[in-house]
């Protein structure tokens, strides 16, 4: 199966935004596809990882009207890997803001990995505005989901890129790796900072794959994302995601009655499938389908074939109400 055969054509934006949020951050928005189409928005993950042009293609150019941004401090928003008034509260109101400007009533979601957290919390804030979702590699964001990426867990299947990923930290403060990173990542030493940086990022990187993948190693190596990234996903997950324990779960019957399809690749070592079976035990009306040959990312073709299925799936029921 190839990726490029499953995705829809490769398209441009009819216009892009940039869209102030508050004194602080300037959002980048475009949009692309039919203006008059269903709206979708593009939920990237990360936090901190942007989004890039092959994002645009999961969607029928024809039937959606595709609405993709990159969140607070990474892409093309600005200011670049800034902390400041960065939070999930922040975020969750930033797309309420971004529907408003686009004059959008309802729109579907879809997310994955930590679009799947922001996707599953925007809807459970603002359900009335939400016709769906589409999840792809459930992140709940417990502590426990935290650990298993960045303490214990993952490293016991990736014990060679383990080591590039401690070689930062000081043995002594390897106990608690997120609290160590984050003292790093927002220090005064810049040489520190960008050394770390890239060593979180590129972490996550080699592990998104079933088979590691150069080009995306390289992307995520890259020093302006590596900075972005690294940085903001350390400030989330060093402050347990600025959400409540349990949250996502805590507060599922908000969309219990909305259409949302699950997909979730069996040897995910990012974010474990046991994340999907827990948020699908909540929602047992949502569709979870189980991708048996791949990993963590969207572009592995088994993911992107799936997506592209549940896309597709979706303007039928949309078009129908």
């Amino acid at each position: 199966m190839n990726v490029q055969s499953s995705l829809y054509p490769p398209i441009e934006p009819y216009v892009q935004h940039s869209l102030q949020v508050d004194s602080t951050h300037q959002l980048h928005v475009e949009e692309c596809g039919n203006p008059l189409g269903i709206p979708v928005v593009f939920i990237h993950g990360g936090p901190g990882a942007g989004y890039n042009s092959s994002h645009r293609r999961f969607f029928d150019p024809d039937a959606y009207r595709i609405i993709l941004f990159d969140q607070r401090g990474c892409g093309r928003s600005r200011p670049h890997a800034s902390l400041r008034k960065n939070t999930t509260a922040h975020l969750i109101e930033d797309m309420e803001k971004i529907r408003r400007h686009l004059n959008i009533d309802k729109w579907l979601l879809f997310g994955g990995s930590w679009g799947s957290t922001l996707s599953l919390l925007y809807a459970e804030s603002y359900p009335e505005r939400v016709y769906g979702l589409i999840l792809r590699g459930i992140f709940l964001c417990r502590d426990e989901d935290i650990a298993w990426f960045y303490q214990a867990g993952a490293d016991r299947f990736y014990p060679d890129f383990w080591q590039d990923f401690i070689a930062p930290i000081a043995p002594k403060k390897r106990h608690n790796m997120v609290s160590a990173y984050y003292e790093t990542l927002t220090g005064e030493d810049e040489v520190a900072r960008m050394r770390a940086a890239e060593a979180w990022s590129v972490w996550e990187g080699r592990t998104c794959n079933l088979e590691t993948d150069e080009d995306t190693v390289n992307y995520f190596g890259d020093p302006f994302n590596a900075l972005a990234i690294a940085r903001i996903e350390c400030h989330y997950f060093h402050h347990q995601a600025f959400i409540e324990k349990n949250q996502i779960l805590d507060d599922i019957d908000a969309i219990k009655h909305l259409p949302i399809h699950i997909i979730h690749g069996r040897y995910d070592m990012v974010c474990p499938i046991n994340q999907a079976f827990d948020l699908h035990e909540k929602l047992p009306n949502a569709r979870l389908q189980i991708c048996n040959h791949s990993g963590h990312s969207a572009m592995e073709p088994e993911i992107t074939q799936a997506l592209v299925d549940a896309t597709d799936q979706f303007k039928e029921l949309i078009e129908a109400l």
